[in-house]
Formats: structure tokens, sequence, C-alpha cells
């Protein structure tokens, strides 16, 4: 019995772990495990908002927005950079930066923690919201949890060991969902989302010990430090370009208006940008490590990319066009008549998601051949326009104004800008992004032409919820299916690939 419990532990392992297999199988392999993680990851914080939304209301979920966009500015503000700059080193082993790394993130959430302690009241006076001041002054401790952390669990990316990866994100979340929900149970308040996210830092923390062996110790080395800090500055500034396009319309949001406004709006963004982000974390997650190894090769990068775009399209404009047909009755079924203010905000921010989806695929292309001023640069751009034109867009119609705000700017000019870019990087056409978009797109229109077909609102949300939904995926797959057979979309090719690998 012992033999056979260790044969298929053994047949599960070469099967799922990354191992010394072709590059191809590697990243096959670590994709699946950072989908994993990143679908349960997800799935369980969705569900646990949509109870805590129904138990604590607009307002609680939008002072948790207030808490951690003041420590997601500030993770951003000083962003190092430094496992990006490690992650892309050609050197297998980076043992010897470990330790200065260590020391650096300790600097980091002491001050961290620090200011976020001490400007609790100001920041809380700035929102308007009195009780945002303890909330803050309590996630302040995250930052000293995440310094913490053992800093060889930049081996997980580099050596693209996901499964790693795996257990220490769900054991984190795992953390977060018990404890969030428990005291929820008892005490029904703002602070079972505090203590969730205090719990996820800690065990995480905790985590990262018992996924590697490696044991840090406070050492700074000058030269190591300017060496990764001269890398990491660009993240860096992508990393702040990035939280102020990213979150900026949260603070607008919640400057403007009010707790409950950016309740509604932040609800919106997590449930119609779920599949952006996750596809999103999977690409930047997994890619950055394959592209990083060929950097020097432009063709194998450029069908590398290409591969990536094309399978993040196929996956990528279904689910976003799903979510936004299928909102009203969402929102109906789960959320309750208290949450149907922001529907109209959920379905612009689907668009909103679907770009960044896309995008998401171009920039660890721009860090692996050591561009990430790139990025950093369009950013900078976007986060202008934003400025110009976020703040009358949110006086005049609210959310749904910040929504149209910040997916118009992506559309235009931020599309063909990128574009271009990725053009000259990669030395590829126009036409080769326009054909490998054109196939999802006409499969996509088939598949929302049959959901409006059976659109009703004759049916109980819930019941118009499961059938849109099903429709959706039929009419998807068959519509999918029929260009695979009819034309020469690669993309059959890229899923043949998958499963091959995932059979061996």
């Amino acid at each position: 019995m012992i033999d056979t419990l260790r044969s298929i532990i053994r047949a599960i392992k070469r099967r799922f772990v990354p191992g010394e297999g072709d590059l191809t199988e590697r990243t096959v392999k670590s994709g699946m495990w950072v989908s994993a993680m990143n679908v349960l990851d997800r799935v369980l914080k969705v569900v646990m908002f949509i109870v805590l939304a129904r138990l604590l209301g607009p307002e609680a979920i939008g002072l948790m927005g207030i808490a951690l966009l003041t420590i997601s500015a500030l993770l951003s503000l000083t962003n190092l950079g430094i496992d990006a700059a490690l992650i892309q080193r050609i050197d297998d082993d980076v043992d010897e930066y470990l330790n200065t790394m260590f020391s650096l993130e300790i600097l980091r959430g002491l001050l961290m923690s620090s200011i976020l302690y001490l400007a609790a009241p100001a920041l809380a006076s700035l929102f308007g919201e009195p009780a945002a001041r303890d909330l803050i002054r309590a996630i302040a401790l995250v930052p000293i949890f995440l310094s913490l952390r053992n800093p060889a669990m930049v081996y997980f990316k580099k050596d693209l060991e996901f499964h790693k990866e795996f257990t220490y994100r769900v054991s984190g979340t795992m953390a977060y969902v018990v404890v969030a929900l428990g005291y929820a149970a008892i005490s029904p308040t703002v602070w079972a989302l505090i203590f969730g996210y205090l719990a996820d830092a800690g065990v995480r923390a905790l985590a990262t010990y018992l996924l590697h062996p490696y044991r840090p110790w406070p050492s700074l080395n000058r030269e190591y430090a300017a060496e990764l800090i001269g890398y990491g500055k660009w993240v860096t500034g992508s990393s702040i370009v990035e939280f102020l396009y990213g979150q900026g319309d949260d603070a607008i949001v919640g400057w403007l208006l009010t707790a409950t406004s950016l309740g509604y709006y932040q609800l919106a963004y997590r449930i119609s940008n779920a599949p952006a982000t996750e596809i999103a974390v999977v690409v930047s997650s997994v890619m950055f490590s394959t592209y990083s190894k060929l950097q020097e090769e432009q063709h194998a990068l450029r069908e590398a990319f290409f591969s990536t775009f094309r399978l993040t399209a196929f996956v990528a404009l279904p689910m976003s066009v799903g979510i936004f047909l299928v909102a009203p009755s969402f929102v109906g079924a789960f959320l309750g008549s208290d949450w149907l203010p922001m529907v109209a905000t959920m379905q612009i921010l689907v668009a909103y998601g679907l770009f960044r989806t896309l995008f998401a695929t171009f920039n660890p292309v721009w860090r692996a051949v050591g561009r990430p001023d790139v990025q950093t640069k369009l950013g900078t751009l976007r986060v202008v326009l934003l400025a110009i034109i976020v703040v009358p867009m949110t006086s005049t119609f609210g959310i749904e104004g910040t929504a149209l705000a910040v997916t118009g700017i992506l559309a235009f000019p931020m599309i063909p800008l990128y574009a271009r870019e990725m053009k000259k990087t990669l030395g590829t056409t126009y036409t080769r992004f326009l054909r490998e978009i054109s196939y999802p797109t006409l499969a996509t229109v088939v598949m929302a032409l049959a959901v409006l077909a059976v659109q009703s609102q004759a049916r109980a949300p819930l019941v118009e919820f499961g059938l849109l939904v099903a429709t959706g995926v039929v009419a998807y797959v068959i519509s999918a299916a029929s260009l695979m057979a009819l034309f020469d979309w690669r993309v059959k090719q890229n899923l043949q690939e998958l499963v091959s690998v995932m059979s061996k």
C-alpha cells in the first residue's frame, strides 16, 4: 500500500512539477502551477468578498479600500526591484546577493511601517474618513512581515519552481479567508478584513522558510546593493507609475466621493478584472523568467511572445465579454440589491481589464531584454493623461466617469503606443498583431450573439446567470473549434503542445 502511494506521488511529481526538462516543458508546467494558484486564490477571495459584502455593506468595503490604498502606495513608492534584478541575471546561483537583499528589505519594511503609523491621522483626514485611522495603523504591521520573508524565495520564479510559489501564495490566502470569515461570524465589522490581511502576510512570511532551506542574516554589501538598485531603479519607477495609473483612480474616488462609492468602485473593479488580474499574474510571473533565458535570441523571443499573446487573447476575450453580459444577473444573484449601483461601472471596467490582460504580455519582454525603462516611460505618459481628465470626469459623472476615464486612456493613445514599441523590440509587424487578435474576436462575437439571444429579464437572477454562462461556454467552444478547423489559427498547435507537455 505504501509503495503504491509512493508511486502515485512520484507520478504526480513527474507530470506536474517543473524538473530538468526543456524550457518549453518547464514554462508550461510552471504556467499550470501559476494558473492553478491564481484561480484558487481568486476564487477563495471572491467568495470571501461576496460573503463579507453582504454582511458588511459598501461602506465597510470602502474603508478597507482606503487602508489598502495607503499601503499599496507606500509599497509602490519604495519597491526596490531587487527580485526582478536577480531573476533577470543569467547566473543560476545568486546566493551571494541574498543577505544584502534581506538587509535592504528589512530597512524598507521598518521605514514603511513607521511612516504609515505616524501618517495615519493625516491620511484618514485626507479621505474624510476618521474611522480609517486605526485601520491604517493596524495594517502598518504588514511591511514588517513582508520584510522578514526568506529572500531565497526569488528562486521560486528564477528557477520556474512555481509549485513552491503556489504553496506560498495559497497558504496566505487560506489564512486570510479563514480569519476574515471567522472574525466576521463573531463581529461583522471591517476589522474582519484587517485581521485577515495581517494573517495573510504573517503566514506567507513563515511559509518561505518552510519552502527553502536558505537562512538569511542581515549583512549589507554596498557593491551588491548598488548593483541591484542600479537595475531596480527602473522597476521602482515602473512600480510607482503602475500604482498611479492602477490605483490612482481609487484614490480620486475616495477623495472626491465617499467610502461607499469607493466600495462600489473597488468591488466592481475586483470582479470585472478578475480574469485580467489572474492572467496578468501568470504571464508576468512565468514569462519574465522564460523571456530572460531567451533575451539573446530575438527570433525565439518573438515566437515565444506571440504564443503567449495568442493564448492570452484566446482566453481573455470571451471571459471579458462574458462578464459584461452577465454583470446584472451576477450582482442581483450573489451580492443583492444594495450593490446594483455598481453594475454600469463594472461593465465599463471589463474593457479596461481586457486591455490590461493583453498588455501584460508586453511588459515581461521589456524587462527581460534589459529595457524596463520602456514600461516606465509609457506608464508616465498614461499617468499624466489620467491626471488631466479623471478629476473632472469623476466630479461630473461619479464612479462611471472614473471608469470611462481610465478605460478611454488605455484604448487611446496607449494601445497604439504599446504596439509600436513592441513592434520595434521584436522586429515584427502590425499585421501580425491584427492576425493574432482577429480569430478570438470572431469567436467571441458568435458567443455574444448566442448569449444575447437567450437573455431575458423574466427569469430569477440566479437562473439567468447560470443559463447565460452555460450558453456562452458552449457557443465559444463550438465557434473556436470551427475556426481552428477552417483556418490556420495557430492556437490549436499551442493547445496541443500544452496537452503534450502535461501528458509526459
